[in-house]
């Protein structure tokens, strides 16, 4: 029996990012495989390459913290993976490796971001690969371009009445070819590897339960080529949680440790990220907490998570045994502390059972121990 577990978004640009793991230094440490996602680069480098809104580059020691946490694997196929150009994706491989942590989802080349990390754990062999749904284009990697794998997702607006510059409706889904590529890559790892993890960098960001319409597509997709779990985060704050075919799709983990002072609307060094810190109130109806300057996410963001799911060998074959969570709360410091039933965890798991059901999921859930397993 092996454990592995996952989180979401960690963007480490405060000091002494070692200390914001403390609280979860002791149930990280008891997981096989420990995977998380880098949501920005770790590099010296100070040029601004993305059209997006730019997230400046962490400490590259950071991610030495993110390995003295516990963390095993770490997956880069997100949207700010290439804020920093070739440079900052080059860095952020070097230094995640010189830390001892295997990476999947950018390189140098896009077959170099299509590689899966591999690790064996009691005879077990765990792949995982990652790719970024969303984002600007020139975070993709191409053929001599350095980036991050990807499943380019396509917007349509349909306009449903007689008001020209009214509310359309939104339709999104996968174009077939590079989502065909990802299940390709799935579909050779499951020949390899005993347990497949797919991470996905997919939904709409700061926004309570929604779905976007390619979310679910893709991500069964997925569990279609052959993954054993799914762990999806980006939108900075929970999803839903699915089962489909008997295997576990986490829509989206939420923040874990995300802690910048990068976003705030006041006292910022760069003009773009003050004005995205003023739109996002327009945008998404939150004012990040003013007694939080670090963490200038939703309020509902506070509610996280521990993906837990224990694979076994049965005869010739790995299965896996059980799926759910460890409940966390991100606390005034902005670290995410394990919360039991009695103490918080509760709550967390009530939001969780909620958002999954506003999502039309029809996910089940029960507590045993210190968490929270999905039937």
């Amino acid at each position: 029996m092996i454990t592995v577990l996952g989180v979401g978004d960690l963007v480490l640009d405060e000091p002494d990012p070692a200390s914001y793991f403390g609280p979860v230094r002791a149930t990280l440490g008891a997981g096989d495989v420990v995977v998380g996602h880098i949501e920005v680069p770790h590099s010296s480098a100070t040029v601004q390459v993305s059209t997006d809104v730019p997230a400046p580059p962490a400490d590259p020691a950071g991610l030495a913290a993110v390995a003295g946490a516990g963390f095993h694997v770490v997956t880069l196929a997100g949207n700010h993976v290439y804020d920093v150009g070739d440079v900052g994706v080059a860095d952020t491989i070097r230094h995640a490796r010189a830390a001892g942590l295997a990476t999947a989802g950018a390189g140098m080349t896009l077959t170099e971001a299509r590689r899966p990390a591999i690790v064996e754990r009691d005879g077990i062999r765990v792949g995982v690969l990652s790719y970024n749904c969303v984002g600007p284009r020139e975070s993709w990697a191409r053929a001599q371009k350095p980036g991050c794998a990807y499943v380019q997702v396509l917007t349509h607006y349909e306009l449903d009445h007689a008001s020209p510059g009214g509310p359309p409706r939104i339709y999104t889904f996968a174009d077939p070819d590079t989502l065909d590529r990802m299940a390709d890559d799935i579909g050779r790892l499951a020949a390899e590897v005993d347990v497949v993890v797919v991470s996905m960098h997919k939904g709409v960001g700061h926004t309570p339960a929604v779905l976007a319409m390619y979310e679910r597509p893709v991500a069964r997709a997925a569990v279609d080529a052959g993954a054993s779990v799914v762990f999806a985060h980006h939108a900075h704050i929970m999803r839903g949680i699915e089962v489909y075919k008997g295997r576990p799709i986490y829509h989206g983990l939420g923040n874990f440790v995300t802690v910048t002072h990068a976003l705030s609307a006041t006292g910022n060094d760069s003009a773009d990220r003050a004005e995205w810190a003023r739109r996002r109130v327009e945008l998404y109806g939150f004012a990040p907490d003013p007694d939080m300057p670090f963490y200038p996410f939703h309020p509902q963001s506070r509610n996280t998570a521990i993906a837990r799911c224990r694979f076994e060998r049965v005869g010739g074959a790995v299965r896996l045994a059980s799926a759910g969570f460890v409940p966390c709360w991100i606390d005034d410091h902005g670290r995410p502390v394990p919360v039991s039933r009695g103490d918080g965890g509760a709550e967390v798991a009530a939001y969780v059972e909620e958002i999954t059901h506003r999502a039309g999921l029809r996910t089940e859930f029960r507590w045993e121990g210190d968490e929270v397993l999905v039937t």
